[in-house]
């Protein structure tokens, strides 16, 4: 596995040369991505180092060791941390999704429940807006269509990175596990009785596309003119500064009405139809090639319930990872980190895997 060092540490001084042209930076495009790729090397020509030092020290160690007894124990000190660099090498060196060092587009919708999956969806927007603080991520509202009590029937919200994320942590590679639907088991507001119930809200994430990314043909669009509304249907606007865009050979349809300018609102929707058309045809390749990427957490079925809230018992459940922990309200206050971590890590383990066989 470690054959293909050699090749990514010339890539790597590749990268670091074309990143020294100023020609490039004209291009900010091309200059994130190559800043992106050489992040990614970068990561494995360090690792790939301190396991070949490692290995030069312990060597060593266990030639002395024979003389002086300190350099044995320092000899098992040194094969345990060569163990733990080799394992990270090893988990830099798995084939990563191409979508990894993106930005997300992060929709999530009301479901089952009413007027209480609107507050529902409202609070998970809240979860993920806090976990993106404390990531030091920006977030910006592209859509939203609120209920009559405050939440949200639907709200599409862009998450981005500051610079250039180390191999692993930008938005898209922590944020995609999130993909599916979300139940909640609690007392609503709007319940009397004090009766728990149990309703759901889906979430939908996108990798933010680039315009390089995909190309989208004026002649297939439909678009129409309309309205903003509020809730409960009221106009809240007196000119027709909403817009839906029709994808016509996909049948995608996306719609904005947060900006005051139909020209802004437009602009949004591109966005949007964009990120869902680039993560139609990652889907469509994934399964081309599915018997290659067997990861049961990347492949979430969208109707699948990934994922339980309970509020009498504080206690947050991941049915796809095993996950479960007693601080539920510390997860919806944004620390998140734990449940991500688990998905993640189930999805390596199951990448490591399938390298295996």
């Amino acid at each position: 596995m470690f054959d293909a060092v050699s090749a990514l540490e010339r890539e790597y001084a590749e990268v670091e040369e074309r990143l020294g042209d100023p020609a490039v930076h004209s291009d900010p495009v091309l200059a994130r991505r190559l800043g992106q790729r050489y992040a990614e090397l970068g990561a494995v020509v360090r690792a790939h180092a301190e396991w070949q030092r490692l290995g030069d020290d312990l060597e060593a160690a266990r030639e002395l060791a024979g003389e002086d007894e300190a350099f044995a124990a320092e000899a098992t000190q040194l094969a345990a941390r060569r163990a733990e660099a080799e394992e990270r090498l090893r988990h830099l060196l798995v084939p990563r999704d191409p979508a990894d060092g993106k930005d997300v587009l992060l929709e999530v919708k009301s479901g089952e429940g009413g007027e209480e999956s609107a507050l529902f969806a409202a609070d998970l927007l809240r979860m993920y807006s806090r976990y993106a603080e404390r990531r030091g991520w920006t977030t910006e509202v592209l859509d939203a269509t609120e209920s009559d009590l405050g939440g949200y029937k639907s709200v599409t919200v862009a998450v981005k990175a500051k610079g250039t994320p180390e191999p692993g942590e930008a938005p898209y590679a922590l944020l995609k596990f999130e993909g599916g639907v979300h139940r909640v088991q609690r007392v609503p507001v709007t319940e009397s009785q004090g009766r728990v119930h149990t309703s759901a809200a889906g979430v939908l994430v996108f990798p933010e596309a680039e315009q390089v990314d995909v190309v989208v043909d004026d002649n297939d669009l439909r678009i129409d003119v309309f309205r903003s509304s509020g809730p409960g249907g009221q106009s809240v606007n007196t000119t027709d500064s909403a817009v839906r865009i029709t994808h016509l050979p996909s049948g995608i349809v996306v719609s904005c009405q947060n900006e005051k300018s139909q020209l802004q609102n437009r602009e949004q929707a591109m966005r949007i139809l964009r990120a869902r058309l680039l993560a139609a045809a990652q889907e469509a390749a994934d399964a081309e090639a599915s018997d290659a990427r067997r990861s049961q957490v990347r492949t979430v079925d969208r109707s699948e319930r990934i994922r339980t809230y309970n509020y009498p018992e504080n206690r947050i459940s991941d049915h796809r990872t095993g996950y479960k922990s007693y601080d539920l309200d510390r997860v919806l206050d944004g620390d998140l980190q734990a449940v991500v971590d688990s998905s993640v890590e189930a999805d390596t383990a199951a990448r490591l895997e399938a390298l295996g066989e």
